[in-house]
């Protein structure tokens, strides 16, 4: 998992909640983050169309889709990369060893059964949810 979902998921909340076009600079204000990694996530999101863009000086991002219809299983799936995968490998496939030489592909098959689990728990889960969550540990605190 890279740091473009989270970045993707706090932007598309934030969208939803200001109802409203936002540069890529108070987007990454708000995520803590830099305007162009804004706009390379924003990117895969809007040919994704999760979210639509202007141009210009009133330019920026907004997203007008139905909060409870996205889930993150979308927006994983809008930037192209695996939940979870393996960043490296043990053994050596032109290994004699059987371990040696198989290892690398059971990782893979079990690193892949994970990231299917995981894309089926993110279907579960939408803007909307996510901003219920915010907004009502908000309301107890101020309570």
């Amino acid at each position: 998992m890279t740091g473009e979902f989270t970045i993707a998921v706090h932007a598309l909340v934030y969208l939803n909640h200001k109802k409203k076009m936002i540069s890529s600079d108070e987007l990454a204000k708000n995520v803590c983050t830099h305007p162009a990694r804004i706009r390379k996530v924003m990117s895969k999101l809007k040919k994704a169309g999760l979210l639509t863009t202007k141009e210009g000086a009133e330019g920026g991002y907004s997203f007008s889709l139905d909060a409870e219809k996205v889930n993150l299983r979308m927006i994983d799936e809008a930037l192209g990369e695996p939940m979870i995968a393996a960043s490296w490998h043990s053994g050596n496939s032109d290994m004699e060893c059987l371990i040696a030489s198989g290892m690398a592909s059971v990782m893979d098959g079990i690193y892949a059964e994970l990231d299917s689990v995981c894309r089926r728990q993110l279907e579960k889960t939408t803007i909307a949810d996510i901003d219920r969550v915010i907004f009502k540990d908000r309301e107890k605190a101020g309570a």
